[in-house]
């Protein structure tokens, strides 16, 4: 096993899995507004498409569907239309959240209750276990641009005469790794107090997201234009 390989693999994954992008925007949009089993799911369902992508990767299939002009256009037009679906969901959120926000302050101004406050605030849908996993696996593997991200690193880091056991350590530490940053991310995030913290941005939060999952959409679309 070439364990140089597999370090030089892990410190550019780990890098890409830090970057902002819409698999850590839909982490942090549902840790701290969903309960935290169902951002543990997203971040198992994240994991499961890295996973899927580094075995694709592994056997070529990935680069045959980017050689391949009309798969890689459907590949492309479907990942488009489910993250654009997605960024104008949060963003529709966002607004609602917004409005109901401008409700509050000004029902807080007009009438007060027996304590002295106003307990009617605005609630996000809770989701379940499954759908958060869903979310998770779909975010990250219908984005063309993980595709490509797979594609250029093992066609410039792993060699094709590279053995089968130094392969399998490869898929280990990319799906590992992508686990435990998520997972860590939602425990964190998760947590009582800092929900809590949350709570009053999530408007702005949903707002970070549209914008990321429509800006990538939007990118992926236009280098396609060009």
């Amino acid at each position: 096993m070439d364990s140089t390989l597999l370090i030089s693999l892990a410190i550019v994954h780990f890098i890409a899995l830090m970057s902002p992008g819409p698999d850590f925007a839909i982490i942090v949009k549902l840790a701290t507004q969903q309960q935290r089993s169902v951002a543990l799911s997203c971040a198992f369902g994240i994991a499961l498409a890295i996973l899927a992508h580094t075995l694709l990767s592994l056997m070529g299939i990935s680069l045959m569907i980017r050689q391949s002009e009309i798969a890689y256009s459907i590949v492309q037009f479907v990942g488009i239309s489910y993250l654009a679906w997605m960024g104008l969901g949060a963003l529709k959120a966002a607004i609602s959240q917004i409005k109901a926000n401008k409700v509050q302050k000004q029902l807080r101004q007009n009438t007060l209750d027996s304590s002295g406050e106003i307990d009617d605030e605005p609630q996000t849908a809770p989701l379940s276990n499954f759908q958060g996993f869903r979310i998770g696996l779909l975010t990250n593997m219908l984005n063309p641009k993980a595709l490509i991200f797979f594609i250029t690193l093992f066609t410039v880091m792993v060699p094709v005469e590279t053995n089968t056991l130094t392969k399998a350590g490869a898929t280990i530490v990319l799906f590992g790794l992508a686990l435990l940053w998520f997972a860590f991310v939602a425990i964190v995030l998760s947590q009582q107090k800092v929900q809590g913290y949350f709570k009053a941005i999530a408007c702005y939060i949903d707002l970070g997201v549209g914008v990321i999952f429509i800006g990538v959409s939007a990118t992926i679309a236009i280098s396609q234009l060009i």
